[in-house]
């Protein structure tokens, strides 16, 4: 049986840098069987890519609208992604 993978990249706005978010993602996306990446981007947004099934990209991208207990998250802009066959998850600079 063939899982159906889905792909979204995700633009996280608030209090998102400096709160450890990306190594809670990390970890959750672990957890979760997800792959992909998240980095931090000059304007003070938190930028990931995520690659899974459905379940598990929807319930990541529900983390997200929590973070770990330092956020404070405003928004959370999903755009639909092609699948790019990623392997892992990684943290970008």
């Amino acid at each position: 049986m063939s899982k159906n993978i889905i792909c979204r990249r995700l633009l996280i706005s608030g209090r998102v840098q400096g709160v450890w978010y990306r190594g809670s993602m990390q970890n959750e996306a672990e957890k979760l069987g997800v792959t992909g990446w998240v980095k931090n981007r000059p304007d003070g947004r938190v930028e990931a890519l995520v690659e899974g099934t459905t379940a598990a990209v929807e319930t990541i991208v529900e983390w997200c609208w929590q973070g770990p207990p330092a956020a404070h998250i405003d928004h959370v802009d999903v755009s639909v992604d092609q699948p790019h066959g990623l392997r892992d998850f990684d943290i970008g600079y």
